[in-house]
């Protein structure tokens, strides 16, 4: 379903600020695969879902998604083919249009536009039975301007409409993160259901590890551009967080300076190990 194959991408290359975000990156997934996303600040990880999502042209490498090479697409043509949830709830809606029109341009993504009565009555009941899935009570708001509802309501929104059209990848870039626990785990929920019930196959970046093991069917860790660790089937069914940190700290020993990875800003106490990098100590 999506591969990518020595991706690259340096910023400001030939300069004293050049970043290498992606080094040779490689990565296949199958049909119906979620991957769970982790690492620490600068990794990667947003970068490479950027990539997938066309925001900006790699260096080399190419980008398969369903059989067809997307690398040089353009932004608003890979859109056909994704649908993407961001970190910022503020995101992936209109604010001032009603939640039916929000979830009507989500319908006619990629479709000619023509002169035509915008929702129709058919359409307006689907609408209400698609927002009734979400018990959040929306299904009587169709009305109501989208910038007026919670940040939970909204990104519980913008996943519905990134999902309604059944994209061929689904990308979710930290959209819990901005939430408080509840509401983010009440997303995580729904976001489990829609995967499942239209064999969704997504990619999800996260930096809470236990959301990271008990969602999906496979988990990768990235690390300077690269993925460095690959976990999935009976293993990661099994894996616990403490499996996952002393994986992490096994990786990033050679390290001589100190990354401060922010994947483990976990409840967890922190430590700084005579390496020299940080790392936190489970319970």
């Amino acid at each position: 379903m999506l591969e990518l194959k020595d991706i690259c991408k340096t910023f400001n290359p030939n300069t004293i600020n050049a970043k290498v975000a992606l080094n040779h990156l490689n990565l296949t997934l199958n049909d119906g695969d979620f991957v769970t996303v982790i690492g620490g600040n600068g990794a990667g990880k947003s970068t490479m879902l950027n990539a997938i999502a066309g925001v900006f042209q790699v260096d080399s490498g190419t980008i398969t998604i369903d059989g067809q090479d997307v690398t040089k697409l353009p932004e608003h043509k890979r859109a056909a083919f994704l649908g993407r949830v961001f970190q910022d709830p503020m995101m992936g809606t209109a604010p001032t249009m009603q939640i039916e029109e929000n979830l009507a341009l989500a319908a006619r993504r990629g479709q000619p536009r023509g002169l035509k009565w915008g929702i129709t009555a058919l359409e307006r009941a689907d609408y209400r039975e698609l927002l009734k899935t979400l018990d959040l009570g929306l299904e009587d708001r169709l009305t109501a301007k989208v910038g007026l509802l919670s940040g939970g309501q909204r990104q519980a929104l913008t996943l519905l409409m990134a999902s309604l059209k059944q994209p061929k990848l689904l990308l979710l870039d930290e959209h819990t993160a901005a939430l408080d626990p509840k509401t983010a785990d009440k997303v995580l929920a729904l976001s489990d259901q829609i995967v499942q019930e239209n064999n969704l196959t997504t990619l999800m970046i996260t930096h809470n590890m236990k959301d990271a093991i008990a969602h999906g069917n496979r988990l990768i860790m990235m690390m300077n551009g690269k993925i460095v660790l690959d976990i999935q089937g009976e293993e990661k069914k099994k894996l616990t967080v403490k499996q996952l940190l002393d994986k992490f700290e096994a990786l990033t020993r050679p390290m001589t300076k100190c990354s401060c990875p922010e994947i483990l800003h976990t409840s967890l106490p922190r430590k700084v190990s005579s390496g020299g990098f940080c790392y936190a100590k489970a319970q």
